[in-house]
């Protein structure tokens, strides 16, 4: 029985993740355009005043599956700035992140689950093993971001359900 790699638990999860995200961000884009709503409202939209954006669920979707692969690995992860402000530049900054993640391979995340990571963001400072550090905030996290962006866009009207959030799967020729 071969046992699950760290490549097979993040790099492809990851594109999955925000292969469903450049979905949603096609749909709000469409639903914007036929209901005659400005986009930059949509790219806006909030759950509560004290939560990300619609852009910021986007940006930090990104940042954490393509800084992940910077703490598990040797390769240095893009730097984007977080400016984005239209559908077209949130779709830019996702097939950016998928074009850094489809060039990591497998080899690049062998030994990764004994790698050491420290976290610190303000107040949290947490050291955990790679495999720890993927399983329990990574993936967390990216889906976290998934999923708010997912609510705003259903809160704004935008026709999305369960099927869009689990994506589109390759069905195998019997």
């Amino acid at each position: 029985m071969q046992s699950l790699s760290m490549y097979q638990i993040s790099v492809p999860v990851f594109v999955r993740g925000l292969g469903v995200l450049a979905g949603y961000l096609e749909k709000a884009e469409a639903y914007a355009r036929a209901n005659d709503i400005d986009p930059a409202e949509m790219v806006n939209a909030k759950l509560a005043p004290d939560m990300l954006s619609l852009a910021g669920q986007v940006q930090r979707a990104s940042d954490t599956s393509k800084n992940a692969i910077g703490r598990l690995s040797a390769i240095e992860a893009p730097r984007f700035e977080d400016n984005e402000v239209t559908f077209a530049e949130l779709q830019e900054r996702v097939a950016k992140t998928i074009a850094f993640l489809d060039s990591v391979r497998l080899e690049d995340l062998q030994g990764s689950e004994t790698r050491s990571v420290t976290l610190s963001f303000g107040k949290f400072k947490t050291t955990l093993q790679g495999d720890a550090y993927l399983l329990t905030f990574t993936l967390p996290n990216f889906f976290f971001h998934i999923t708010t962006a997912h609510d705003i866009l259903r809160h704004k009207g935008v026709a999305i359900g369960k099927i869009d959030y689990l994506g589109h799967f390759e069905i195998e020729p019997a």
